[in-house]
């Protein structure tokens, strides 16, 4: 039985395109196929049949055709809005025939409900003295050097140690690391470690008493004490540079050539960040406020898919870590349903707010003309310092720009700027 926003669909394969993709299965596995009396690839079909059975032939065939039923399907359905991967079940296959059942997810139709005249308003934004204070200090740590010193290690300093844990006297996976750069108060440590190096020097060896928490990753260490042998081979003193002459030609950046051009500029930056995240919040807000009076019935393939997407772009994100997914899973306890289950309520608002959108851009009639998904191209591309060209290409062409410019068209009905 069909459900709402829902769309069965029965392809079939049969006659000569069906035998097609069954001889080609034979093909394939006569190639590998150990038959008494024949070589590899020279046994008849009908022994190959009769030794294998045609179940062999019907598993590889019909992986095959699956693509051809799904391309028919598609083309007989071209005129629907399908928003979500089909899902497909084989109801019927023999050597004569097979038929494929797709269930199709159309898009859900949309009752906008008060889309103008929000509540929601943009907050105002301000930098304070403080903001700017810790910018500027962020901006000397970069430039910030470690040089070696005489004497005792000080909370700040950074000690190149080699160091080995042991439980119950026995070292553990994990717990040995060499010509390590620690930063003393940085907390990257076990608590309790960095405290117990304060005090020595370079070529002391140490042993840090610590006992891991409660809740540490690796279950045979949580809240177990341990020993750390530790060896320092260098104290470093952190210097940071001043607000001088010699800063500035480092930073290298155009107009800032003293304290008060600095403080500016780094002003500006922190007020476009905060009026950028305002607006976020702000559209966040409208959105949400918006979807709270439209009616409609997302379907649960929709947000399915959202899910996915959301996990394989997180995914991604990892990798560019250099942290597989399955890392991850390791360090955190998690799996892919229990991602799923965290992801689920943001992938119901992402598709809610998108078919808002979608239903305003369609009350609307908003259209945006060659023209200015053109100008904007050139804009864009001059922005990242591209060819118009090359921009479209990795945008993905001016379809994609127009699309774009609608959402945000649709945006400034949100907010009231049309």
């Amino acid at each position: 039985m069909e459900k709402k926003n829902e769309k069965e669909v029965i392809i079939k394969i049969s006659g000569k395109e069906w035998e097609k993709y069954l001889d080609d299965a034979f093909k394939k596995a006569n190639k590998n196929a150990k038959i008494a009396g024949f070589r590899p690839g020279k046994a008849p079909k009908d022994i190959f049949i009769k030794h294998y059975g045609m179940e062999s032939l019907l598993y590889e065939a019909s992986n095959k055709a699956i693509e051809a039923a799904y391309d028919k399907m598609i083309e007989e359905n071209k005129d629907l809005e399908i928003v979500a991967q089909p899902m497909v079940d084989i109801t019927k296959v023999d050597e004569k025939e097979i038929e494929y059942k797709f269930v199709l997810t159309l898009k859900p139709e949309v009752k906008l409900g008060k889309y103008t005249g929000l509540k929601a308003k943009k907050e105002a934004v301000k930098v304070t003295k403080e903001e700017v204070d810790n910018s500027v200090k962020e901006m000397q740590n970069r430039y910030k050097e470690n040089v070696v010193k005489d004497g005792k290690i000080a909370n700040g300093d950074v000690a190149v140690i080699d160091f080995e844990g042991f439980k119950d006297g026995k070292a553990f996976d994990g717990g040995k690391g060499e010509n390590y750069s620690l930063e003393i108060g940085s907390n990257t440590f076990i608590p309790g470690f960095e405290e117990q190096l304060i005090g020595h020097k370079a070529d002391d060896e140490v042993e840090v008493k610590v006992t891991f928490p409660e809740d540490y990753h690796a279950e045979d260490l949580k809240g177990k004490p341990v020993i750390f042998k530790v060896t320092i081979h260098e104290v470093k003193e952190v210097k940071v540079p001043e607000l001088d002459k010699d800063f500035f030609e480092d930073l290298g950046m155009e107009g800032i050539n003293d304290e008060e051009s600095l403080r500016k500029q780094l002003e500006e930056n922190i007020k476009a960040r905060k009026d950028h995240e305002a607006e976020e919040r702000w559209l966040d807000e409208l959105l949400k406020e918006a979807s709270s009076t439209m009616e409609v019935e997302i379907p649960e393939a929709m947000i399915h898919e959202e899910i996915h997407h959301m996990i394989d772009e997180y995914s991604r994100n990892l990798q560019m870590q250099g942290i597989t997914l399955e890392q991850f899973f390791q360090f955190t306890g998690l799996n892919y349903d229990k991602l799923e289950e965290e992801y689920h309520d943001k992938a119901k608002d992402r598709v809610t707010y998108r078919l808002l959108i979608g239903a305003i851009i369609k009350e609307e009639k908003i259209t945006v003309s060659d023209d200015e998904a053109n100008k904007e191209a050139e804009e864009m591309a001059k922005k990242y310092q591209m060819t118009k060209d090359e921009f479209l290409k990795q945008f993905g062409g001016l379809e994609m720009i127009k699309n774009d410019l609608q959402v945000k068209k649709a945006f400034d009905i949100l907010k009231g700027n049309k």
